[in-house]
């Protein structure tokens, strides 16, 4: 929900923020959605496939509501409404040989089974959030406690904001949920983040990353593009997306640029291109060489 569009809402989502970040990369895309019947003709769709992103929209009877609100304080997010669980699909053969896959739910509307739906040799990235959220319909979003689920155990590479994790939780207890030797990263905004290998207590394990300037205009989306940058920064250097590649300083700096991009527009208008990450990593270079 939203005041600054005519509708009175706009498509979010992070596999919309994901699938387009990945395409706007100049990579080969293709995005399953859930969308009721309202949301399965927003125009974002269009602007998804404009950019080259396959889309598979999966009808629901109801697709989840969320209301956010900035304060000085930060984010207040309400759950409007409640969203259907996305059913279990056959994917097309094309898609499923992709050697990257991202799981990004907003609402633990992925189900377990989809866990299985990935293919072995592929590497899977999930967005932890949507599966840390306590969602009861009229009420401000809370927190759950990690726990292991399947898609934790499939996953490589784990994102999730500081936020949604709450002071509660720390990250040594959020590492203990993963797989031995998949990546936590854990993103704390305009502070930067962590990047932390599972189970890997030895010196250097954690990389730490500084976010890059930004003028916040709407940060709805701005984890997912983080993250969808970072899971094709390999790509974007040359590099096999393997299960075990590992994540470099400079893949760090480069899906910082891309987050800190996302937040100076509204909605998916603000998700950036390769050449606009490019050119704002080359000014920060500059910046802090003078």
């Amino acid at each position: 929900m939203t005041r600054d569009d005519p509708r009175g809402w706009r498509l979010g989502g992070g596999v919309a923020y994901a699938a387009l970040t990945t395409a706007r990369l100049g990579l080969r895309a293709a995005a399953v959605v859930g969308a009721d019947g309202i949301a399965a003709g927003a125009a974002e769709f269009e602007l998804l496939r404009a950019a080259g992103v396959a889309v598979q929209v999966m009808p629901l009877a109801q697709g989840p509501i969320f209301e956010n609100v900035e304060t000085p304080s930060g984010r207040v997010q309400t759950y409007v409404e409640p969203g259907d669980p996305l059913p279990v699909v056959a994917i097309l053969p094309a898609w499923a040989r992709a050697p990257s896959w991202l799981v990004v739910p907003v609402s633990d509307e992925i189900l377990p089974e989809w866990a299985a739906v990935v293919p072995e040799q592929a590497r899977l990235t999930l967005g932890w959030q949507g599966l840390l959220r306590v969602l009861v319909a009229g009420q401000r979003t809370g927190r759950k406690a990690p726990v292991r689920s399947a898609l934790l155990s499939r996953a490589d590479i784990v994102g999730v904001s500081g936020e949604d994790l709450g002071p509660e939780t720390s990250l040594e207890a959020a590492g203990v949920c993963l797989t031995h030797g998949s990546r936590l990263v854990v993103t704390e905004g305009d502070a930067g983040g962590v990047i932390i290998t599972a189970g890997d207590r030895a010196a250097g394990s954690h990389l730490w990353y500084r976010a890059l300037a930004a003028r916040q205009v709407d940060l709805t989306g701005a984890g997912d593009v983080f993250l969808a940058a970072l899971a094709a920064a390999p790509t974007i250097r040359n590099q096999p997306a393997t299960r075990d590649a590992g994540l470099t300083p400079d893949d760090a700096r480069w899906a910082a640029a891309a987050g800190a991009l996302a937040v100076e527009g509204i909605g998916l208008s603000a998700v950036p291109d390769r050449a606009a990450i490019e050119s704002r990593l080359a000014g920060e270079a500059r910046r802090r060489t003078v």
